[in-house]
């Protein structure tokens, strides 16, 4: 999928399989749904090779995920920009990681730390998360105090102005990174991108969405974050 995946487990008795289930799901997603194989599913829709009524109900679902999403930023999240083809994975990592972590609690295990890519699911806790400093690889700009929760980074530090305003086409550049705590990753990560591509007035619209928590470093070093936003320790700026 493009990114490390790292599974800790605290339960006293976990089976070795449940781990290994978590990891065959999503080199499935990873499989079915990357826009980067020729042959995987949502590849042979961009090209329309399969029509909505081919589609899985899992494409399904996470397409409507993202027209919604399309909806509710006026265009500025967008998966089909010109150019680019469909292109869902602002909203497959996010939903694929939260299922992930589902498989688990369904196995009976109540306290783990699942993290993919820097996006995180926690069951149990309290567990402290990191928020990396955007500017700098080595440092970070708060720590936060989850149980039961997600948390999921938007930023430009790893892969440059990747995240594109779909109202304009042009790379997202008046924000740094932007992080949402919410309920499920499914949430967290489709809100912070979806945010981060409205840009400034992102924060202030994730802050909005229900049961997320902002935290946001805009150029020259401002920091926003929403009042609620579960900061446990914030490390120096």
């Amino acid at each position: 999928m493009g990114f490390p995946v790292s599974l800790r487990i605290d339960d006293p008795v976990a089976a070795e399989e449940t781990g290994d289930a978590v990891f065959a799901w999503l080199r499935a997603v990873d499989a079915r749904f990357s826009p980067f194989k020729a042959d995987s599913e949502v590849s042979r829709h961009g090209r329309g090779e399969l029509s909505a009524d081919e589609l899985s109900a899992d494409l399904v679902h996470v397409l409507d995920i993202c027209e919604r999403y399309r909806a509710a930023t006026g265009g500025a999240f967008d998966v089909r920009l010109p150019g680019r083809g469909l292109d869902p994975c602002a909203v497959v990592k996010g939903w694929s990681v939260q299922r992930a972590a589902e498989l688990l609690t369904s196995a009976g295990l109540r306290r783990f730390c699942l993290n993919a890519g820097g996006d995180v699911v926690v069951s149990g806790g309290p567990w402290r998360v990191g928020v990396r400093h955007p500017a700098f690889a080595d440092r970070l700009c708060a720590v936060l105090d989850l149980t039961d929760a997600a948390v999921a980074t938007s930023a430009r530090y790893e892969r440059g102005d990747h995240i594109i305003d779909g109202r304009t086409g042009r790379p997202v550049t008046g924000v740094d990174s932007l992080t949402v705590v919410a309920r499920t990753l499914t949430e967290a990560d489709t809100v912070a991108t979806a945010a981060f591509a409205l840009g400034a007035e992102g924060v202030d619209w994730a802050a909005a969405q229900e049961g997320c928590e902002v935290f946001a470093v805009l150029p020259g070093g401002r920091v926003l974050r929403s009042a609620g936003f579960p900061t446990a320790d914030a490390a120096a700026a």
